[in-house]
């Protein structure tokens, strides 16, 4: 897919998901012509996508299925080129080069051409390019959500900080920042070699296997009384673990969608259980220059050399086929970091 291409009769290339299911389905992820989007108007800009990551809801939502007729656009991380501004834009002008993950209710970025509220967009790093970035936004806001607004970290904040699945994409970059910007000491978790590797190179300080049977053991060595902080991106079945390895009100911060837990294993400790959904701001209109602004800030940390991104593989041209890839990619659990579809560097 070229990302700059519209056709002259008002469509553009995107790759669309007709029928979800495997991706064995040849309707899977299909290149397709679509209408392209109209002028922007308001907040909006209309970007010109240069590369896009995928993240384990765009693979939810995909094997999810939906009608045969319906071509869903999918995609909710990317970096790319401002084209065109609404008349209500302030933040940013054609030419500027951003990146941002959109928002669950309009269509992604897995497309030539995208609107996108001002409001929920960065600056791109000037030292990254357009691969690199589209690594970031999504799990960089999710993290600084997490860090900064739920367990309300900051500079001077000390104590220990657990970090499950921390060479996932989130933890990638969640560990970065809590070293960056905040004195806790950070334990990850991680069950293979080279994840082990990933996490110490990303800055924490101690690594524990998630998968080992003395897990809780390896954590308490670690932190004799428990640990202040646990961001997890997948609860079911730990909370015994949590009460456990977690000091008496201590906190906690989850990302996965999991509803089956038992909350009130938690009160014993006085330990508060915060949710995160990055996604809660644009789809509520909730405070929506709080992510425009972390994602500046965070662009001046990665250019001053304090953060660097995440991506671990990139496949390209931005097409179906290469689409298909990294989903099955991440359809596995396995990945480390973060992998990109891109038509530019």
């Amino acid at each position: 897919m070229t990302s700059a291409t519209t056709s002259p009769t008002g469509t553009m290339r995107a790759i669309v998901s007709r029928s979800g299911g495997p991706l064995t389905g040849t309707r899977s992820l299909v290149d397709a012509e679509i209408p392209a989007p109209a002028a922007p108007t308001g907040h909006d800009v209309l970007v010109e996508v240069k590369a896009v990551s995928v993240n384990p809801v765009d693979v939810k939502v995909r094997a999810s299925g939906g009608p045969a007729t319906d071509d869903r656009v999918l995609g909710w991380d990317a970096s790319g080129t401002v084209s065109a501004v609404g008349e209500l834009v302030t933040l940013f002008r054609p030419g500027d080069d951003v990146y941002y993950a959109g928002t669950l209710d309009r269509p992604g970025t897995y497309a030539a051409r995208q609107l996108v509220d001002e409001r929920i967009i960065g600056h791109k790093p000037r030292t990254l390019t357009h691969a690199e970035a589209a690594a970031l936004p999504l799990t960089t806001i999710t993290a600084w959500e997490a860090l900064f607004h739920k367990l309300q970290l900051h500079k001077e904040t000390t104590g220990t900080l657990l970090v499950l699945g921390a060479a996932g994409g989130v933890g990638s970059i969640l560990i970065q920042l809590a070293k960056a910007l905040t004195d806790v000491r950070v334990i990850a978790t991680a069950s293979r070699e080279e994840s082990r590797a990933w996490v110490e190179e990303l800055g924490a300080d101690a690594v524990v296997d998630h998968g080992a049977p003395d897990l809780e053991e390896q954590i308490l060595r670690l932190a004799p009384g428990g640990v202040d902080y646990v961001f997890t991106p997948q609860s079911r079945g730990r909370m015994p673990l949590f009460v456990s390895v977690t000091r008496p009100f201590g906190q906690i911060v989850a990302i996965d969608d999991e509803g089956d837990l038992d909350f009130a294993a938690l009160k014993g400790k006085s330990i508060s259980w915060h949710w995160e959904f990055m996604f809660a701001r644009p789809l509520h209109g909730w405070d929506l220059t709080a992510q425009h602004e972390l994602l500046d800030v965070v662009s001046g940390l990665v250019d001053s050399g304090r953060l660097r991104t995440t991506l671990t593989h990139t496949y390209a041209p931005l097409e179906a086929e290469q689409m298909r890839r990294a989903h099955a990619d991440v359809e596995t659990g396995h990945v480390i970091g973060k992998v990109v579809v891109a038509d530019a560097g």
